[in-house]
């Protein structure tokens, strides 16, 4: 009978099967598959795997379609304007305006714990296999504890305290309860150094899609940021630096699935698609569809910085001029796949060393880090010479560098304790309880332990 349901089981995924998906070699399976069978044979515990890198994809926080942290993030913060239909969800949204039954709050709390659950299935799963030998077993838990560790940061940054949910058992999670940043932050920490030591030096595939050492350090590297140990940061950022194997590339390349800048990306479900996010962002004529970039992020470009013109795309009916993120510049199908989203690159690795650098005192090195993300813009050098001049300069290179990846700008405006200053010059209705997004209502009432955040 055992054998029956594990050869059922690798039926099942090979039946599901349709184009390769290029996060591995079989794509991830139709139904859910469950059980301790699931991890009696590497191709199946790795689709249960890749599975959850397709729920990461295409739902949740980091997914680069419209629900994604890129566009919502961007809309909540001070980077875009929503143009679209009416639409209570996203009306709230963009109006600074949350309530704790929000579809898009419920939404983005309910991926990311079920996107956590699928991770530590594969956890347990490994950790109890009896046939899976040492180095699938390293490399599948090390990716599943990464991308515990990834999903709670987010949560942690747009909830504030929440639940670290490490097991599978329903009993102790519809119970959970909230814990401190400090804690939360702990097992980030923790989860990230276990997945270093666990994950290969190497990447599974030229792609770069399934995460390796590296990865999981420049995740590690941006926690300490937040963190403000500023030492650990810039340590760990300089080994993902100096890896040899990241290299800032020319602006037009960035995002191109081939990029040698990216650390870690998705890649399209079928070959001839493309990044999400070309879809989201680029429109060719006015008034936009959806949404675009505010005046405010443009004009904070100089006419000297290269990206303004490759990364900014204009769009101007002789009456009115819009903008939209140009990033990624595909939006239709290509044959072969041009872009993958890409969820971390080094330019973010310079930007974190430079800060944490500028923490501590060293100022020319900061500086240095500062020059390089410039100097690729076609910009001069810094001309900031104090501390809080250089301070000032990053962050303002961060807005200029990362705007529409992931919420960078909310994030940052929030750790430096700069959004109730900032926000409120474009965001009429600001509150400093905004900085947090209320817990969900179904959460509240499905949990006795669950609290409500102040202010809602």
């Amino acid at each position: 009978m055992k054998t029956y349901y594990k050869i059922l089981g690798i039926l099942i995924i090979t039946l599901g099967l349709k184009a390769c998906n290029d996060f591995v070699e079989i794509e991830p399976p139709k139904s859910q598959l469950t059980g301790a069978v699931v991890f009696e044979e590497p191709s199946t515990a790795n689709a249960a795997l890749i599975d959850i890198y397709t729920k990461l994809r295409d739902k949740g926080i980091l997914t680069g379609t419209s629900v994604g942290a890129s566009v919502n993030l961007g809309l909540y913060a001070d980077e875009l304007i929503y143009y679209g239909m009416l639409n209570e969800t996203l009306s709230q949204l963009f109006d600074n305006a949350l309530m704790d039954n929000n579809g898009l709050v419920q939404q983005y709390w309910n991926e990311s714990y079920h996107q956590i659950y699928c991770a530590n299935a594969v956890i347990e799963g490994c950790e109890n296999s009896t046939q899976l030998i040492q180095t699938y077993k390293a490399q599948f838990i090390g990716e599943a504890l990464f991308i515990r560790a990834m999903v709670h940061f987010y949560l942690l940054n747009i909830y504030g305290d929440v639940p670290y949910i490490t097991t599978t058992n329903y009993e102790q999670n519809r119970l959970a309860v909230r814990l401190s940043k400090t804690n939360v932050y702990e097992h980030i920490i923790e989860d990230l150094k276990n997945a270093i030591e666990l994950l290969p030096e190497n990447y599974l595939t030229q792609d770069r899609v399934r995460p390796n050492k590296a990865v999981a350090t420049a995740l590690l590297a941006r926690v300490y940021l937040y963190n403000e140990n500023w030492l650990e940061a810039e340590m760990t950022s300089s080994s993902v630096i100096n890896d040899g194997a990241y290299v800032l590339e020319a602006l037009d390349n960035v995002f191109l699935k081939q990029s040698a800048e990216t650390i870690w990306q998705f890649s399209p479900e079928n070959e001839g698609f493309n990044a999400y996010e070309g879809n989201v962002f680029i429109f060719s004529s006015g008034p936009p569809p959806f949404v675009g970039l505010r005046n405010e992020v443009v004009s904070e470009f100089s006419s000297e910085d290269l990206r303004k013109s490759v990364w900014i795309k204009t769009i101007d009916d002789g009456e009115n001029t819009w903008y939209h993120a140009y990033k990624y510049k595909q939006n239709s199908n290509t044959g072969t796949s041009i872009e993958y989203s890409i969820v971390l690159r080094l330019a973010e690795q310079y930007l974190i060393r430079a800060e944490s650098r500028a923490k501590q005192g060293n100022l020319a090195g900061a500086i240095d880090d500062i020059n390089k993300i410039r100097n690729r813009a076609g910009l001069t050098n810094t001309s900031a010479i104090t501390t809080q001049q250089i301070i000032d300069e990053i962050i303002v290179q961060r807005r200029l560098e990362l705007f529409t990846e992931f919420g960078h700008r909310f994030l940052d405006l929030k750790r430096t304790s700069k959004s109730d200053n900032v926000l409120p010059l474009t965001k009429a209705g600001w509150d400093s309880h905004d900085n947090l997004w209320p817990i969900p209502l179904n959460e509240i009432l499905s949990n006795p332990n669950m609290t409500q955040n102040s202010g809602y």
